[in-house]
């Protein structure tokens, strides 16, 4: 971490010392975006509950 803090944000060494954990992490995060999946549509979800339910059905369907 403090090579990219100095080396590629080149940050004074006082600057880097002050950041917090959490804003260096924004900041890598802004220079390499993480790949996140989409979030489940609606019907993908509604696929999975019925694929996986919680609880056994009841033959009247609840």
């Amino acid at each position: 971490m403090i090579g990219f803090g100095l080396g590629v944000l080149r940050l004074a060494p006082a600057d880097f010392w002050a950041m917090t954990p959490r804003e260096l992490a924004a900041v890598i995060g802004h220079l390499a975006p993480v790949h996140r999946p989409a979030p489940l549509r609606r019907d993908e979800f509604a696929a999975l509950l019925n694929r996986y339910p919680d609880r056994e059905r009841t033959t009247d369907g609840r």
